[in-house]
């Protein structure tokens, strides 16, 4: 369940979109096993910049300086060396006054009979009672954190809520992307060389022919039209470019209404220089077309070249759509 602060008189709004100028920073807190982490990384996908357990002594050095172009995260745990409710409070009544900052504070709360129940499952020891039973330090970090809690901008309280669930909760909350859009990836590789780590779904491309084999296209690459038209001139690409298109495209709304921020896609061939570079700006292409916002990394490209390409640096990209150029960033759907 998400709600703003117990007492309304002491919750603040919550601004999605502050001034410009102004840097947006939200301070993660919450009794150990409440979900802080796994707060932490859901708003690092949300594009958030995460720092996890940062001593209070360090932040203002941390935000000295200009805005940064992202907002920050910065999750506070009892475990810091300076860690206390008024150190905490005196951190966020600074920040409110100093026009700079737009700070937000999101409590990750929990039933005590939850918290206890989630270690003795764990069989971990809580931080605040390492050589006793983890309901003393339950109920000791709770009544640490409780001035903390009235103070909170946003208050999530995770005793039934699952990681999808509480992921979904702090979308809502923070998603700081137009649309809540999902974002795409494309990889061309090299089989030789492995499967890129993190790859969500896999296209095997050897079955096209290899322009490899051709003297005049061996030293090309994907992003050229001669190999591209090449690759093109094989009667099943086509009705293969398409099907893998539409799958995709298919996918993807189903994917954001689970709640996913990202799908990395890969395209493999024998040498990751021909065929799967073909696909993946092929693919790229009708994803951008369609709104969706789309990068693509050459793997075995960037061995000799070494910036990663985004979608619209490619030359063949470019030749086709120069519109598009700043899709990484972009898409409209």
């Amino acid at each position: 369940m998400v709600n703003l602060a117990d007492d309304p008189t002491t919750a603040r709004s919550v601004d999605p979109a502050p001034e410009e100028g102004v840097q947006r920073l939200v301070l993660v807190t919450g009794p150990s096993g409440a979900g802080r982490s796994t707060a932490i990384n859901v708003l690092e996908d949300l594009g958030f910049e995460a720092i996890d357990n940062l001593p209070l002594s360090l932040i203002p050095r941390l935000l000295d300086g200009p805005s940064r172009p992202v907002p920050l995260a910065l999750g506070l745990d009892v475990r810091n060396r300076d860690f206390s409710a008024s150190n905490v409070i005196e951190l966020i009544d600074k920040l409110t006054r100093d026009p700079r900052y737009a700070p937000e504070v999101l409590f990750l709360d929990c039933a005590p009979e939850v918290l206890e129940r989630r270690y003795n499952e764990t069989r971990r020891r809580h931080p605040l009672s390492p050589d006793s039973a983890p309901a003393a330090g339950v109920m000791a970090e709770v009544d640490l954190l409780s001035p903390i809690r009235v103070r909170a901008d946003v208050l999530v309280d995770t005793s039934e809520l699952s990681p999808h669930d509480l992921k979904a909760e702090l979308k809502r909350w923070f998603d700081i992307r137009p649309d809540g859009r999902l974002s795409v990836s494309l990889h061309s590789f090299s089989y030789k060389r492995g499967v890129p780590r993190g790859i969500d779904m896999m296209f095997d491309c050897r079955f096209l022919t290899n322009p490899h084999w051709e003297p005049d296209l061996r030293p090309l690459t994907g992003r050229d039209s001669a190999v591209q038209d090449y690759v093109e001139a094989d009667s099943r690409f086509a009705e293969f470019l398409d099907r893998v298109c539409q799958m995709i495209l298919f996918l993807l709304p189903a994917y954001v209404d689970e709640g996913k921020s990202h799908l990395a896609v890969g395209f493999g061939c024998t040498g990751g220089q021909h065929r799967s570079v073909t696909l993946a700006e092929k693919v790229g292409l009708a994803l951008a077309k369609a709104g969706w916002p789309v990068s693509i990394r050459h793997r075995e490209l960037e061995r000799r070249i070494p910036a990663p390409s985004a979608l619209g640096d490619a030359s063949g990209i470019a030749q086709e759509a120069g519109r598009l150029r700043a899709v990484e960033r972009g898409g409209t759907r």
